[in-house]
Parts: structure tokens; sequence; C-alpha cells
């Protein structure tokens, strides 16, 4: 492998600390990227004398051929580089990263809607075609238990079904063994069969965001473990089931069929709820965090079944420091509608809490601190899509396919990506803003001098050295130091 120079001079200037690293092609694309404890010893493998020859892998060789220089970015520790290298990897969508994710193939869900008559069938690759995929799943165990589940529950047909039609235009989907098996009757229309369909996608799509929920908390589990090569792969495959998800979601709202608009589905959640008539102004609550750190909190607003982007709010937490979802979610509830009333600004018709009773609990709590009547007030709970009231109401469990619940899902997965992008950005912020941790004599009055000066490392790093020395407390020898370091060839 004829590797350039410079390119191999960079390697070797590389630090043994931990960090992500990007590979580029000649254009200056982006490839790859990945995380390593060391990048020194971690990128210098790629470039090993014979390496190529030895790879099994075709499309890791046909890597290693397509890199024409890289940049690395040093962090301070294992964690910090996992979670960088998969907000990079969602910024970028570089080539080979996909590659190596779709070479996992996991087992997926496909249901082919053209079909007169869809069935459930399982695939290992999705196509971009007419069909709806669930999953990745990656106990295929489970999930064939599942079919067979649904399969006696709502009467579908699965891969091996061979449906006949009878002579009056139905359909017979099993023998008259099978018949004894399913509970469901064997004989009916298509459109008869299509609401069955309907109704297992709607159940399988609950129980994909279950297997999501499970599979955010094992990553979780994984990286506080500091077993960071398990944490990336669970990470990979929550990517890859959020973006079936996001798939899903589109493909419904494109759905000429769709049974029920935006203004039937608030009549759907008005009736549902019991509320004097539709809610035309939803807000919705989430509270975002990784191991109690980067703790914010988001709150999205829906006027008439849609997304208001204009009034969307983000929370950083100012009572405490640490992990109490329940404390954040009072602190952010009481600032929201504090400020409301102070204004003299109307309350929404709904506000929706992305959480069960003690969530609930403390939204009311606030609005009990506020000596105000709070407005209509729910909870949704994850793990089986539960409406929870604040009274003595018992708990409401509402089809999947039901128009209103899918309402107050929209609205919950609105909030919980608005969340999980402040806390990315947060997040990323402080890794960047870490480099100047290693800048000789800079403490952190200084640290902070410059960045409340500037606002951010991108301007600092943009400032000249005359406008770094205006900084308070700096002078040009100090600042021609912040200036050089910034500019070193291995500084992120």
């Amino acid at each position: 492998m004829n590797t350039p120079v410079d390119l191999k001079a960079k390697v070797r200037r590389l630090p043994d600390t931990p960090g992500v690293y990007l590979m580029k092609d000649r254009l200056g694309r982006i490839i790859y990227v990945g995380k390593a404890k060391s990048l020194k010893k971690r990128v210098s493998s790629y470039f090993q004398r014979g390496r190529a020859r030895t790879l099994t892998q075709p499309k890791i060789r046909a890597l290693i051929a397509m890199i024409a220089d890289l940049e690395t970015i040093e962090v301070k520790s294992e964690p910090e580089a996992l979670l960088l290298e998969g907000k990079l990897i969602k910024q970028w969508r570089p080539r080979y990263n996909t590659d190596f994710t779709d070479d996992k193939r996991f087992l997926l869900v496909r249901v082919d809607l053209a079909e007169e008559l869809p069935r459930f069938r399982l695939t290992r690759l999705r196509k971009e075609d007419h069909s709806r995929y669930f999953g990745p799943f990656a106990h295929s165990g489970l999930l064939r238990k599942t079919l067979a589940q649904m399969r006696r529950q709502f009467g579908i047909l699965l891969g091996d079904g061979t449906p006949v039609r009878r002579p009056d235009g139905t359909w017979q989907l099993y023998d008259d063994v099978r018949q004894e098996l399913y509970g469901a009757g064997t004989v009916v229309s298509a459109a008869d069969y299509r609401r069955r369909v309907d109704e297992a996608c709607a159940f399988l799509e609950g129980k994909s965001r279950e297997w999501l929920a499970s599979l955010r908390a094992e990553m979780t589990t994984a990286a506080a473990a500091q077993a960071f090569e398990k944490a990336a792969e669970l990470r990979d495959v929550v990517f890859a089931l959020e973006r079936t998800l996001a798939k899903t979601r589109t493909f419904e709202r494109l759905d000429p069929t769709r049974p029920a608009g935006d203004a039937e589905a608030l009549q759907a959640l008005g009736e549902a709820l019991g509320l004097a008539g539709p809610p035309r102004t939803m807000e919705c609550f989430d509270i975002s965090h990784i191991s109690g750190t980067f703790v914010v909190a988001s709150m999205v607003h829906f006027a008439d079944g849609r997304p208001d982007k204009d009034h969307y709010r983000r929370f950083q937490i100012k009572s405490f420091i640490g992990n109490d979802d329940f404390k954040a979610m009072e602190e952010v509830v009481g600032r929201r509608y504090r400020r409301l009333a102070a204004e003299r600004r109307p309350f929404p018709d709904l506000v929706v809490i992305d959480g069960g009773r003690g969530q609930i609990a403390a939204a009311l709590k606030a609005f009990v601190g506020l000596d105000v009547m709070p407005p209509p007030l729910i909870g949704l709970a994850k793990k089986h899509e539960t409406v929870i009231f604040p009274d003595e109401r018992p708990p409401l469990n509402l089809p999947l396919s039901h128009p209103a619940l899918n309402l107050l899902q929209r609205l919950r997965d609105e909030a919980h990506r608005f969340a999980n992008t402040y806390n990315a950005d947060l997040r990323s912020r402080k890794i960047r803003e870490s480099v100047l941790d290693d800048l000789p004599g800079l403490g952190p009055a200084r640290r902070a001098a410059l960045l409340i000066h500037f606002g951010s490392i991108e301007r600092l790093r943009a400032a000249t050295l005359e406008q770094i020395a205006e900084a308070p407390g700096f002078g040009p020898r100090f600042a021609g130091e912040v200036h050089a370091f910034l500019h070193r060839p291995d500084t992120p």
C-alpha cells in the first residue's frame, strides 16, 4: 500500500491518548469515523506493512486503499470518545461506517404493502421500496416467537403462508389443519385482512419502541462498566433502529390511506381524555442526561396537531447537580409556567409529561408551588404507552393504532428528539472546550474569561493574536502562546 509521506508523518505524530479519528478520501470527504483508547496505536495499525494483503474483509481493504488524509480529536477519556464518535457518525454518515453497520445484518421484518395480502417476512436487507420495515432485531429467536404470537393474535400471514382465493373473491388464509391453531377466522376479504395488517404493524412498531428503550439502557450500562466495544455495537443497532422508526413515521405521514388526519386525531384525543374539546395547543416535556451528567430538558409545542417550533424551549437544570428526573421535571415545568403566568399568556390546552406517576407528581408539585390551577395534565409511560392521570382515574391503554395515541407518540418523540439534540450539543461543546485544559499556565479563571469573551472555542480559534490579546487578563505574550497552541497541527 502506497501511503503518502505527509500522511505517514501525521500518523507518527499522533498522541498516545483517547480520541476520535476521521479518515478522508482524496476529495476530502469523511469516509470513516472511529474511536480509540490510544490514537497513535489504533490509527497506525491501519498502515502497518502488509496489513492490507492479510485482511479477509474486502470492505476494510477498500477503506484502507481510499484513505488519503485523516484528522484526530483528542478527548479526556474513552467514554467521551464513544459519545463523540456516535455524534460524528450521525452528523457525517460516513460511507464505510454505514457499510460496517449493515454488515451485521440483524433481522428485519418486511411487510410488502403492494401485495393484495401483505405477509410478514424476515429479511436481513432493507431495500428502498414501498414496503414497511421493522427492526433490526438482534435476538432472532425472540423475534420468531413474537411473529408466531402475532399470527395467532391478529390472523396475519407469515412468509410460509399459502392463501387460496375462493370463488366469491374472498381468501382462505390457511388450510383446515391450521385453522384450528389460530383464533382469527381463516376466510376474509382483502379489505378485512388489510385491517388486520394495520393492527399488527401498530403492535410491531410498539415492540420496536420497547426494544429501542431496552437497547438504550443496555448501551448506557455497558458504557458505565467501561465495556466500550459492546457499547459501540449497541449504539450502532440503536442508530439503525431509530432510522427505521423515523422512516416508518415518515411513511405514515405520506400514506394517503391514513385513517385520521390532525383534526380527527385531536378530536379523538379530547374524547379519550375526557377534555372539554380537542386540545389545539399541547406542550410536552422530556428530561435527557447521560448517567446523571449533562442534564437538560426540552419542551415542544404543538398547534393543531403539528409542531410549532417557534415556541420550542430548551432548559439547563439550575437548581441541583446530579441525576434526579423528578426534581428536574419540577424545575422546568415551574420555570415554564411561572413565566407564562407572569406575562399573562394562556396555558396550553394539554400538558404531556414523558414518564409515569413520579414525573406527573413532580409536574403537579410545580403548579402547586406556583399557586396556579394547572391545565389538563397527563403522563405517557414508555413501557406500554400508558396514559397516566394526576387524579384518581385509572391508567388508560389505548390501542396502538388509535389516532389519539399516535398523536401523543408524535408529540413525545419530538420532545425526546429535541432534548437529545440539545444534550449532544452540550456534550460536543464541552469536549471541544476541554482542549484548553491542556494549555500550560491557563487556569480556570483565564479559561472562563476566554470562553466568555469569544463565546465558543470555534470563535477563539478563528481570532487573530491581536484579538486574543484584547481579552481580559491577556497580553501579547500569553495571547501568542494561546494562538500557537490552538493552531498546532495535531490540535482538534
